[in-house]
C-alpha cells in the first residue's frame, strides 16, 4: 500500500543503515537498524504507522541532502 508520509525507503545489510525518504522531500540515514525493523516496515501495512511506532526516536539518524538530479 502507498504511503501518505513515506515515498521510499532502502537498506543496506552490510551497515545495517535504513534510508528513508519521505513525501516532504527530505531524506533521513537511520543507523544500527536490525534486519528485523526493515523487514516489518516493507510488510507493514501502514509505513507511517510502524515508523512513528519502531523508528522515529529510537534510532541514531541524520538528514542527508537530496540530490540534484
Amino acid at each position: 500500500m502507498p504511503s501518505a508520509v513515506i515515498r521510499d525507503y532502502e537498506y543496506d545489510d552490510e551497515s545495517r543503515v535504513l534510508c528513508i525518504i519521505f513525501v516532504s522531500g527530505k531524506i533521513y540515514e537511520y543507523e544500527q537498524v536490525p534486519a528485523s525493523v526493515y523487514l516489518g516496515l516493507s510488510t507493514a501495512f501502514s509505513k507511517g504507522t510502524f515508523f512513528n511506532r519502531f523508528i522515529k526516536d529510537q534510532y541514531r539518524y541524520r538528514e542527508i541532502a537530496p540530490s540534484q538530479d
